[in-house]
């Protein structure tokens, strides 16, 4: 353990000092990262947050088959007004 005669020369204190700084901040990042992921509210005003994610997904293959073609304007006007209905009524009893 001790090759140098037990004594450290500059590079060696360098070494030990950049270790140490780099401990601290790794130490302190894990510290921060853990206390924003426990404490994270849900942003209001991103525009997912007040529909329902059961309905994003049916609503993105509607769209998806619209875009290749598989159904016409007026269909998938009528399928996407259905989904909204029925995601409107599902919160209340």
């Amino acid at each position: 353990m001790y090759w140098n005669r037990h004594d450290m020369n500059g590079w060696d204190w360098f070494a030990m000092s950049v270790g140490t700084v780099l401990l601290w901040t790794l130490l302190i990042a894990v510290a921060v990262l853990v206390f924003r992921a426990l404490t994270r509210v849900p942003d209001p005003s991103y525009p997912d947050a007040s529909r329902s994610r059961a309905t994003a997904v049916p609503e993105r293959l509607l769209a998806e088959r619209f875009a290749r073609g598989e159904i016409d304007e007026e269909e998938y006007r009528r399928r996407l007004a259905v989904l909204r209905a029925e995601d409107a009524g599902l919160g209340t009893p």
